[in-house]
């Protein structure tokens, strides 16, 4: 066996190593899409990212999903329906947004998804929720607001959120359905399920780029840029791919509810690159709302529902 194989093996064997690459990754799609903005369009770079993927993944399992694919035909609407909502629509809801905010915002906003995920659980499952669980997503809403309204909720009634906070916030919401509609999948492997939907997603991509390109027809149609591919490669790969296939690994090693609270780490490291690599300001608002955050999301993900 070489020395990559054999560290790929021992890697493979590290949950805790796994989810914490699988949230650097994460936290490196916040920077990714500040860098695309001019370089490639939101529609472009998620059509672009689900196709690169599924070329990518579907050697290794795309028979094993073609194979699942009679047993789960009567659910193939859900399927259809979580890669829309999961891939495709918070895709591209996530990449406009980071052209309309900055990546700090964008990373830190991104620690709502826990609390919208616990309260879809009130209302689709009737999920009961003890106090500190409540004073968690009091915590952490108060979090979401200090950073969308730039620390001034009062000045931000008279002139408005930002926008790209706004649509930030509803791709978050939607990534909190398509978690909670995870619950339902079929019973198949991470993998081949996310093998499965990965075409899927490219489908369902394929209209908004085709929208978009009309929209925008005429000689100065935006093509990416080298810089726009090289970006859309990289997020293919490491968001994409690898994070999604760490994670699986990770929940198959130590249950989904642990690996879910690495997720917490999402907005530290998109924070921390977004000051190192896009030299952008950390304001005190920033602080405090990632504080709120991070304090709210660990107060309702460890406290038990009564």
């Amino acid at each position: 066996m070489s020395i990559v194989r054999r560290a790929a093996a021992a890697l493979y064997d590290q949950p805790v190593l796994l989810l914490v690459l699988t949230t650097f990754f994460w936290g490196c799609n916040a920077i990714a899409g500040q860098l695309a903005a001019g370089e490639i369009t939101p529609m472009q770079h998620v059509f672009l990212r689900w196709v690169l993927v599924t070329a990518m993944v579907w050697p290794f399992f795309g028979a094993d999903a073609m194979a699942a694919l009679p047993a789960v035909r009567s659910r193939l609407a859900a399927i259809v329906a979580m890669a829309v909502i999961g891939f495709t629509g918070f895709n591209i809801l996530f990449y406009v947004a980071s052209t309309h905010t900055t990546a700090l915002n964008v990373g830190i906003l991104q620690g709502s998804i826990p609390v919208f995920v616990i309260l879809g659980g009130m209302l689709v499952h009737q999920a009961r929720v003890g106090v500190l669980q409540a004073v968690g997503i009091l915590l952490t809403l108060m979090g979401v607001v200090a950073v969308a309204t730039r620390g001034d909720p009062a000045a931000a009634l008279s002139v408005g959120m930002n926008i790209g906070d706004m649509i930030m916030l509803l791709a978050c919401a939607l990534y909190a359905i398509y978690i909670l509609l995870l619950k339902t999948r079929p019973p198949m492997s991470g993998a081949v399920f996310f093998t499965l939907m990965c075409p899927i997603a490219a489908l369902t991509s394929l209209p908004p780029v085709a929208i978009e390109a009309w929209m925008l027809a005429g000689p100065d149609y935006p093509w990416p840029t080298p810089k726009g591919l090289a970006i859309a490669v990289f997020v293919a790969v490491f968001p994409g791919l690898l994070a999604q296939q760490f994670f699986l690994r990770g929940v198959d090693l130590i249950g989904p509810s642990r690996a879910g609270v690495f997720t917490n780490l999402v907005p530290v490291f998109a924070s921390l690159l977004a000051v190192l690599v896009l030299g952008q300001t950390f304001a005190v608002y920033h602080v405090i709302g990632l504080l709120l955050v991070l304090s709210g999301i660990a107060l309702a993900q460890r406290a038990p529902a009564s």
